[in-house]
């Protein structure tokens, strides 16, 4: 510190004034941080195509930020948010969830999310490549009826 700050806290009588004040003059305010933070939740769009469990992780880590700032919304609030922040790929995933009225928390919605990002995934391959067969094509009528002689 230099001289003329070491001057001005000499006066305070505790260390809390002094940490009170030093956090008033030199912090970055908590109504700028609390606003950046929503900001970044309110704007967050995940990429098509990109992970969905990093996706869920970042969304978690800025409601994990807001609720330390004593910033929070309420849960539905957030399963909004992640819901409106996926991709059209994910449709019918939101409908789903929306037309069962499932009440979840974000760690089991962002579960779910991984599991239906695989399960699809799954699917469209099978689609795509197609299940081999391991029967044998039986030729047309041959073999299959027998006329009974006699």
């Amino acid at each position: 510190m230099t001289n003329d700050i070491k001057k001005q806290y000499d006066r305070m009588d505790d260390d809390l004034s002094i940490m009170l004040r030093m956090k008033e003059v030199y912090a970055v305010r908590d109504r700028y941080i609390r606003y950046t933070t929503r900001k970044a939740l309110f704007k967050i769009k995940m990429a098509e195509g990109s992970s969905v469990q990093s996706h869920g992780v970042k969304m978690l880590s800025i409601v994990e930020k807001l609720e330390d700032l004593k910033a929070g919304l309420d849960n539905d609030k957030y399963i909004d948010m992640i819901l409106q922040s996926l991709p059209p790929p994910y449709n019918p995933f939101i409908i789903n969830y929306k037309m069962n009225e499932l009440e979840k928390s974000i760690h089991k919605l962002i579960n779910m999310l991984v599991q239906y990002k695989a399960t699809t995934h799954e699917s469209a391959l099978a689609i795509l490549v197609g299940e081999a067969s391991t029967s044998k094509a039986k030729g047309k009528g041959v073999g299959r009826w027998k006329r009974k002689k006699g």
